[in-house]
């Protein structure tokens, strides 16, 4: 690594001590959140102690996405704490809903498993709303069956980035199936069950046979549950 890299992580670290050395207003957090450089922008996120309006969490969800991994993280980590909460939830959910299901749908698929995580987590306090729920869900399947289509020709052998990196992406998708489920229409499920139970790298296998163990009452999902008990692989088999 080159200088460059050394003098801006000194740099950073040093303006991030002297931002814990003071204290500062809602406001000035909300400000620093969206004016920020990345230092600010990540301690801003950290800092948040609550949300005044709905405006906040707006400022907020556009620091989820787009934005340094450092902040990403952050903003994510304070959106699963802030989400929980019954007014802040409605501040969510009165944001422009599809500002609001992309940038979720965004974040379930990030580089940063943390992220994914972070927001799959969250997603678990605002799937009571249909309205979210119809427009996420909708939006998740035709993400799935877009990514589907690239890697079940892939030869998982291969190893190259690009196979794992949609890989992730798919299996990020699948455990935001398992949360939503029973929310999903039965058919567009069952239609994502049939082909990602073949795909061969396992962790897809696994993610299906995870949602499976919700315990169907579909003949033809039952016969796919009992099929991935006789996976090959341990992590399939055990669900």
């Amino acid at each position: 690594m080159n200088n460059t890299y050394y003098e801006t992580l000194d740099k950073n670290f040093n303006e991030a001590i002297k931002l814990i050395e003071n204290s500062y207003s809602h406001a000035e957090i909300i400000e620093m959140l969206r004016n920020g450089n990345i230092p600010q922008k990540q301690f801003a996120a950290l800092e948040l102690k609550k949300a005044e309006s709905n405006n906040d969490i707006k400022v907020l969800l556009e620091n989820l996405t787009g934005q340094d991994g450092k902040i990403r993280e952050a903003v994510s980590l304070k959106i699963k704490e802030l989400i929980t909460q019954t007014i802040y939830k409605e501040y969510f959910l009165a944001q422009n809903m599809d500002m609001l299901t992309d940038k979720f749908l965004d974040a379930i698929i990030d580089i940063n498993g943390n992220i994914c995580r972070n927001i799959l987590d969250s997603l678990t306090y605002i799937k009571c709303s249909s309205t979210f729920t119809e427009i996420f869900t909708n939006k998740l399947t035709n993400l799935i069956f877009k990514l589907i289509d690239k890697i079940k020709d892939f030869d998982f052998k291969d190893g190259k980035y690009k196979v794992n990196k949609e890989v992730f992406k798919l299996y990020w998708c699948l455990e935001a199936v398992y949360i939503f489920y029973d929310k999903i229409d039965p058919e567009t499920l069952k239609k994502v069950i049939r082909i990602t139970k073949n795909i061969d790298e396992y962790t897809i296998r696994e993610k299906t046979a995870k949602i499976l163990s919700m315990n169907f009452q579909d003949h033809e999902l039952i016969k796919i549950r009992q099929e991935l008990k006789q996976d090959k692989n341990y992590y399939v088999r055990r669900y």
